[in-house]
């Protein structure tokens, strides 16, 4: 059973071992200073799966610098750079509620992307919440393609149902709304009618806590697509990512 100064202590303790981000959308989680995050991550969709390892490193308490390489055929140069600072925090009793901004570079180096991000987020014992934007503006490669600008939206929602001490296990349930869309690409200044589109999807996930390790596990479920090439569209879209915290 939790103990009445449960909540207090919980203003006590960094704030690395409470946070939490969304599964598919952008949160304002930001490590410690000096901190290291490794995360194994799996993303699969019915015809394709990929992999990787993102490395993130807290600069400051505020702001964190990262790396996501890829691990299934992919070399140093598809890396993706980021860096997250966290510009606004408010704490009260047990509640904690921030905002940042997300800097991103794509480097796939068929289509190399700058990524602008913005999240906030809301967390208490009991409940989550968080929203986001990002803007992604792609850049030119060596054969004049240039992809369409790309957005995304998402709005999550999530639940404690069981309110353990700080050592044991920790279970938080997640609902997301995600939202994606595109403009059509162009190739040597003519526009691709088969491309761009828009998609949204409900995603029920899980977030899963042993002290400083962590399973993130969900599902993305379509609920509308309008895509210009109808091939594609997805049945289902699913990530796993295990992290670790040290």
């Amino acid at each position: 059973m939790t103990k009445p100064w449960f909540n207090a202590l919980l203003l006590l303790l960094p704030s690395w071992a409470l946070a939490h981000d969304p599964i598919f959308g952008l949160g304002p989680h930001v490590l410690y200073k000096g901190g290291v995050e490794l995360a194994a991550e799996w993303h699969g969709e019915p015809d394709s799966n990929e992999s990787g390892l993102e490395i993130t490193y807290g600069m400051t308490g505020d702001w964190a610098l990262g790396a996501e390489i890829p691990l299934d055929g992919g070399d140093a140069g598809d890396s993706d750079l980021f860096s997250k600072y966290r510009f606004w925090r408010s704490d009260s009793l047990g509640v904690q509620k921030s905002a940042a901004w997300l800097l991103r570079y794509d480097g796939d180096r068929r289509t190399p992307a700058w990524v602008h991000g913005l999240a906030w987020g809301y967390e208490s014992r009991r409940y989550y919440g968080w929203a986001s934007i990002r803007y992604r503006l792609p850049q030119e490669n060596g054969q004049d393609l240039k992809p369409g600008d790309a957005w995304r939206l998402d709005l999550v929602t999530g639940i404690r149902p069981w309110l353990t001490d700080y050592l044991e296990p920790d279970t938080v349930f997640m609902l997301e709304l995600n939202g994606e869309g595109s403009q059509r690409a162009r190739l040597e200044g003519t526009t691709l009618a088969r491309s761009g589109g828009r998609r949204w999807f409900l995603s029920p996930g899980i977030f899963w806590t042993l002290r400083n390790f962590a399973i993130k596990a969900g599902v993305q479920i379509p609920l509308s697509q309008r895509m210009n090439d109808p091939s594609l569209e997805l049945d289902y879209r699913a990530r796993l990512t295990l992290e670790w915290h040290y």
